[in-house]
């Protein structure tokens, strides 16, 4: 039986409709999240960016596996009380299902597992879905960074989400 190909991804039919499963990025994760990250961003990170953080101990680098197939990455990063999220996309054929929300939760899970206060992330101020999902979550704008992307020129927002308040009791 052949299985048609979801178009220039590699993904069959079957793997984009298996459930999503977060787990730890691994070496062998990273052309697919080189393709995700190229497709997604006008200045991509390079190679050397992600494999540096896949063993780094202050690093959540998450993976949303579908059969095997990375349909999305988060990355955030964490010092003392202090948290970012530096990167989150998530595959075109995927996107609008929920797995970006998923990506979202589980780096906010980490960080919160790492006495993490404060958690940071900057966002173009012209992507509206990522605006919504953030403030879905409890982010709030505190500055713009003008003209922080280069491809395009556009203003950053960034956005805090304060962890110590909504701390379980």
């Amino acid at each position: 039986m052949r299985i048609d190909e979801d178009a220039g991804t590699g993904v069959t039919s079957r793997e984009s409709r298996a459930p999503i499963v977060l787990r730890a990025a691994r070496d062998a994760d990273i052309d697919a999240v080189l393709v995700i990250e190229h497709a997604s961003f006008g200045d991509p990170w390079n190679r050397s960016a992600f494999v540096e953080l896949v063993e780094d101990p202050r690093v959540a680098f998450l993976i949303a596996d579908a059969g095997g197939a990375v349909r999305g990455y988060v990355v955030a990063w964490f010092v003392l009380d202090e948290g970012e999220i530096g990167n989150l996309a998530v595959a075109s054929d995927a996107r609008r299902q929920g797995v970006g929300a998923r990506l979202l939760d589980g780096a906010i899970a980490a960080v919160r597992r790492s006495d993490v206060d404060t958690l940071y992330l900057e966002v173009r101020d012209s992507n509206a879905a990522a605006r919504a999902l953030y403030a879905s979550r409890g982010f709030v704008e505190v500055g713009r960074r003008r003209e922080y992307y280069r491809r395009p020129k556009e203003d950053a927002l960034v956005l805090r989400l304060d962890l110590a308040s909504d701390a379980p009791a």
